[in-house]
């Protein structure tokens, strides 16, 4: 079978790029690979961020449209009582985890 020497120079063009191709991403791949699994798991951490911040803003919703809901918080967080009332702080009792 006879080949036409254009045929034979872009068959090594083919052939060098090829090898050039394979020497010089080798070392490469790898780091992508890497970059790409990073990148996954920055989007995973941005989800959650998001998922916990609609939560904190409704959550602050609740709050502000409800005086129940901020009456409890009061109690619960900065422990406060209405005028007249009294609290019992019994000994040995279990304390609640915050």
């Amino acid at each position: 079978m006879y080949l036409a020497p254009r045929s034979i120079v872009f068959l090594a063009l083919i052939l060098m790029l090829g090898g050039y191709s394979y020497f010089s991403l080798r070392d490469r791949i790898p780091a992508l690979l890497e970059k790409r699994e990073e990148v996954r798991r920055e989007q995973e951490v941005n989800i959650e961020m998001v998922r916990e911040n609609d939560y904190k803003r409704e959550r602050i919703k609740k709050l502000l449209e409800s005086k129940s809901q901020q009456d409890l918080e009061i109690r619960k967080k900065l422990k406060m009582l209405h005028e007249n009332e009294t609290e019992f702080i019994l000994p040995g009792a279990a304390k609640p985890k915050p």
